[in-house]
């Protein structure tokens, strides 16, 4: 098989532009509801939210490739290199690697793609790494760079990257390209449309001998950060993971051509949906806010307590609804007890039941819940 980088039109992707016309449009439109509804939020409010989501997307990035980072380790990694305030909790060497990296593309979203830029990425990545050899730089190794799967005396090779000695070649025209179609240059590019191209492409050359799908999707969100003239908060690792499969097909399909409509279709999708998500967030949190200060001296520590419990699970909630026994694990409480404060939470609108007796579950009574909670 003949790789997209092996074809004589390398790298002059073929699409047309108005298939997605109308996911550009809607991106806008949605960044326009993220920034208004983040107004609402005081900046304790904000900065909990920022670093909420950003930790959500290195922990699911790192899934992606199929490595497990702890949640609230790396969100107080992230609090401390954005400078928030933040309990003492230690990283792990992954852990903090991967939250500096992802701080550095929230902060310095609107500088230009360098070598020296990804390099940094790549240190920060492997951060405590001793089974690599080229940190912090491309990969020289000779041995074919290629994502296989299945046993070792049968592999699959879904796809073979360029060799190692054309990647300082091909990484130069990529980072050109790259500057020479952001939204402040003569020759811009819309934003879903510059962050796919960016990601295919940097997956394409697959420069560094670990870490190349977290620093593309770090690439795709600089993209897409760029194009909005702001950090875009956008839940694309999430919502990446959530169509895992789907993922690395449209990849491996987008690597053998370079007619890219069927990858930038795709990926707008994605792009769309994890927008939604996000402003999914943000109107959990402001619900959450307004239902907590309605609340405020009216409810006891354990009721208290069970919320703030079901607000940390966001707006998916525990699966199936909190129950009793839920409850009372949470709180401590004994049965009755537990019975008594899930009906007054009820009775408070501060949670919704659904069933009866030992069936009962409970969900929150705010938006996106309360929605869900009635449609099943």
């Amino acid at each position: 098989m003949r790789w997209n980088w092996q074809l004589p039109d390398w790298p002059e992707f073929r699409f047309d532009a108005d298939s997605i016309r109308a996911a550009e449009e809607q991106f806008l439109k949605g960044s326009g509801v993220v920034i208004g509804a983040l107004h609402h939020l005081d900046a304790d409010a904000r900065d909990g939210l920022t670093v909420e989501l950003i930790s959500q997307e290195v922990v699911e990035s790192s899934a992606i490739e199929g490595e497990i980072l702890d949640r609230d380790s790396v969100q107080s990694s992230l609090a401390k290199h954005l400078g928030f305030a933040t309990d003492s909790r230690r990283a792990s060497a992954a852990e903090a690697g991967a939250a500096e990296l992802m701080a550095d593309v929230y902060r310095n979203h609107a500088a230009p793609l360098d070598d020296q830029t990804l390099f940094a990425w790549h240190a920060m990545l492997m951060n405590g790494r001793r089974d690599i050899a080229d940190v912090g730089r491309y990969r020289t190794h000779e041995d074919a760079m290629q994502i296989v799967s299945g046993a070792l005396h049968a592999p699959r090779v879904h796809f073979e990257a360029p060799p190692s000695d054309t990647v300082l070649l091909e990484m130069s025209r990529f980072i050109s390209w790259f500057n020479d179609r952001a939204p402040s240059s003569p020759n811009p590019l819309p934003a879903i449309t510059r962050a796919a191209i960016s990601h295919l492409w940097f997956e394409s050359i697959h420069p560094f001998e670990d870490g190349n799908g977290r620093i593309g999707r770090a690439i795709a969100e600089k993209a897409l950060a760029q194009n909005l003239s702001a950090p875009t908060l956008t839940a694309l690792a999430e919502t990446i993971h959530r169509h895992r499969k789907a993922y690395y097909a449209a990849l491996q399909l987008g690597s053998q051509s370079n007619d890219i409509n069927v990858w930038l279709a795709w990926f707008a999708d994605i792009v769309i949906e994890a927008q939604a998500r996000t402003i999914t967030r943000i109107r959990f949190l402001i619900d959450k806010t307004r239902l907590l200060d309605r609340l405020r001296g009216e409810i006891n520590e354990r009721q208290e307590k069970a919320l703030l419990r079901l607000f940390r699970e966001g707006p998916d909630g525990f699966e199936g609804g909190l129950s009793a026994g839920n409850y009372r694990t949470i709180t401590g409480a004994a049965l009755a007890t537990a019975t008594r404060d899930l009906a007054d939470l009820v009775e408070k609108g501060a949670l919704i039941r659904t069933g009866e007796r030992r069936y009962a579950r409970y969900r929150l009574a705010v938006g996106v819940v309360a929605d869900k909670s009635a449609s099943e």
